[in-house]
């Protein structure tokens, strides 16, 4: 791990052995980049396709569609609107089929949701988020589809014998943060109960907006009908409407950003940090989840509104900063990460006492 200088170069290396070792593995040279694990820049997007290495021909070549549990992860944040890098720079190196996988993947685009919001029920006029996966699932493996292969996948997820929504609701989010290392970037919020209201979001386009949505719109909508219900005497519309009023209130906690619902980002000064439910991408999951996992658990400890919880901390990171770092003199160099910030404070930094900037 540890390698001192000048070690390097006491190394032998028979240029000429190794060259010839080179030739017989890649008579045609090195091949272009390539890979089917999502967790890779170079992915191409797909969630079936596969490219493979020919060990006969000594190149690239397409492989069988893919029936694997990474298939389902995949399509889910297909329908959130995520998209890989690969995708998103045409001049990115890569091998012949794995481009093919990209543009295959980009035939999908017209089923991802329009912002990022997507309800495991029915809710505002739009499909459940199962039957909308399902549609997902077919168009990407096309002929090959059959309800043989829905059951194989469920399988592989830990989920046999059980349905797209089951996973959805009770494993799809334990196993997204265990696939991204515990940086989920779709998020599931919920209500606490297992039939209430529960939403799949893209935590890259969640701006204050389209949390304001989320909170009056999808939610909004689903608060309205278990009044409804309330007043027609349905079983259970009590429990529903009470745990939808108080994951309303949360988030709305969210969106202000008082103290202790904040973000705080200890490299950035007063000035600098966010007010509200304005997150920085480039600030990280770690910091920009946090108002999600402390704003009050509706379940799971530690995990707020969220509907299991990643393995995330907020204590002091390793190292220690320099005398320049906005937060050196309270923190004397430590790397704290876990504090918060009243909106009064920083409000006055930016010269406004009563109103955001």
């Amino acid at each position: 791990m540890s390698v001192d200088n000048g070690y390097f170069e006491k190394f032998e290396f028979d240029l000429n052995h190794w060259s010839k070792v080179a030739q017989e593995e890649y008579p045609h040279g090195l091949p272009q980049p390539y890979s089917d694990d999502p967790t890779q820049w170079i992915f191409h997007g797909h969630p079936c396709g596969s490219v493979i290495w020919d060990e006969d021909k000594k190149w690239t070549a397409h492989g069988p569609l893919r029936i694997e549990a990474n298939v389902l992860h995949v399509a889910v944040a297909r329908l959130l609107g995520y998209r890989w890098p690969a995708e998103l720079d045409p001049e990115m190196e890569l091998a012949d089929e794995q481009r093919w996988w990209v543009q295959k993947a980009g035939e999908l685009l017209p089923l991802a949701d329009e912002d990022g919001i997507v309800c495991i029920p029915p809710v505002r006029g739009e499909a459940a988020a199962a039957d909308r996966l399902f549609e997902i699932l077919v168009r990407s493996y096309g002929s090959e589809w059959s309800n043989n292969i829905l059951n194989q996948l469920l399988t592989e997820a830990g989920n046999a014998g059980k349905t797209l929504e089951s996973w959805l609701r009770d494993k799809f989010f334990a196993q997204h943060c265990r696939l991204f290392h515990h940086r989920p970037f779709i998020w599931h919020i919920w209500d606490g109960l297992r039939d209430g209201f529960s939403a799949l979001v893209n935590y890259h386009r969640l701006d204050f907006k389209n949390l304001e949505t989320l909170t009056y719109t999808y939610l909004g909508d689903w608060i309205a009908r278990q009044k409804q219900a309330v007043s027609e005497g349905v079983d259970a519309a009590e429990e529903k409407l009470a745990a939808a009023e108080s994951l309303k209130k949360k988030l709305e906690l969210i969106l202000e950003g008082e103290n202790p619902y904040d973000i705080f980002v200890r490299w950035k000064p007063i000035e600098k940090q966010p007010i509200g439910w304005n997150p920085d991408l480039n600030d990280g999951v770690r910091l920009n989840i946090r108002p999600f996992m402390t704003v009050g658990d509706v379940s799971k400890k530690g995990a707020g509104i969220l509907r299991d919880k990643p393995n995330i901390k907020w204590n002091k990171d390793r190292g220690k900063d320099v005398q320049s770092a906005p937060w050196y003199h309270l923190f004397k160099g430590e790397r704290i990460n876990d504090h918060h910030l009243n909106l009064q404070e920083k409000f006055k930094s930016r010269g406004n006492n009563n109103e955001y900037n």
